[in-house]
């Protein structure tokens, strides 16, 4: 049986993205990435396999 993604909060995938925790909470803000999860208190949090993908979607669209 498949163990269920941990989710990551906006610090630790703005981390493993290589950008600041601001860029990526702006990015959120501004409709360019979507959360996996937003906490009642309006915390994110992230799938990483996701939140990757929706990077490779960004930059696709970009070019």
């Amino acid at each position: 049986m498949d163990r269920p993604e941990k989710l990551l909060t906006t610090a630790q995938a703005a981390e493993h993205l290589g950008i600041s925790r601001g860029t990526l909470a702006r990015y959120a803000r501004d409709g360019l990435l979507r959360p996996t999860l937003t906490l009642p208190t309006g915390h994110l949090r992230w799938s990483l396999e996701d939140l990757r993908r929706q990077m490779r979607e960004l930059r696709e669209r970009d070019e």
